[in-house]
């Protein structure tokens, strides 16, 4: 008899499968969170989240550091998340390489949104300088998640996975690979073979390097942008993509994250049990 598939693919744990999720218990390798959802010391919040841990091992996911905002990290949301760690033992915790925070009247101002840094130097040194403060204060290695973006910086520098293979080399952490993100900006220059145009992207990281995998569902207007809303199942394209990744980088942990216009726990637990068939195969 064959052996059992191993699973790699974990999957978004959102409010609307909370519950049914503890009730049924289906086996997964992990359940991700957004940390800020969670930051709370006390309440029900925090209590499902410790009950999830007895059964799941967690990744948390952030969206609010702004690792790369030239204001620097806020030192009350590194003491949230840090107190967050330490209660729950994540298995993985990951941000994104982006700014978010600016000064403001009276203190900050939070974008509220994940806005793209420069591929350059000076951006390189600062999120290098930013992400070994965070991992100082966690006392472990964080994953920083390449962005999709829907404008750039005009000045030259490095190209994006040389850039995140100096940050990895320098700082110490890994990269959170989201492939979705990948094809989103991709299709949004207008690449005549976006999918090629993918594949060398990840043929440029450093092997060893990647920490986890997202894979999320784009929205595709007949004249627009593509937008990464995470709000449908994972495309074709994102599907072959992830399997030239695999081929390339070898097991991973991967996540399927949809986060708008939530389908019913076992769509999601299917699309997991696809990347689990597809990583093996590949």
């Amino acid at each position: 008899m064959a052996g059992a598939l191993e699973r790699q693919c974990g999957i978004g744990w959102r409010h609307p499968h909370h519950e049914e999720l503890l009730q049924r218990l289906p086996p997964l390798p992990f359940i991700e969170v957004h940390s800020e959802n969670h930051f709370g010391a006390g309440g029900a919040a925090r209590a499902l989240l410790l009950q999830a841990r007895e059964h799941y091992p967690l990744s948390l996911h952030g969206v609010g550091l702004g690792l790369g905002s030239v204001a620097g990290v806020d030192p009350d949301h590194l003491d949230q998340l840090a107190a967050l760690v330490e209660a729950c033992e994540p298995v993985r915790v990951s941000d994104h390489a982006c700014f978010a925070r600016v000064p403001g009247l009276g203190g900050f101002q939070h974008a509220a949104d994940l806005l793209p840094i420069a591929f350059d130097e000076a951006s390189l040194q600062r999120l290098c300088q930013a992400v070994q403060q965070v991992q100082e204060r966690l006392c472990r290695p964080i994953a920083v998640e390449n962005l999709s973006a829907y404008l750039g910086w005009a000045q030259p520098g490095l190209a994006e996975p040389e850039f995140f293979n100096e940050l990895t080399r320098r700082s110490g952490c890994s990269l959170l690979l989201d492939l979705n993100n990948l094809m989103v900006n991709a299709l949004n220059r207008g690449e005549p073979h976006a999918l090629l145009a993918c594949q060398d992207w990840v043929d440029r990281i450093r092997p060893g390097s990647v920490a986890e995998i997202h894979l999320a569902g784009h929205s595709q207007p007949i004249d627009g942008l593509v937008i990464d809303d995470h709000g449908s199942a994972v495309s074709e394209a994102v599907w072959a993509l992830y399997r030239h990744t695999c081929r390339r980088l070898g097991p991973v942990p991967c996540l399927i994250e949809w986060d708008t216009e939530l389908p019913p726990l076992d769509t999601l637990l299917a699309q997991a049990q696809r990347a689990d068939r597809e990583g093996a195969l590949a």
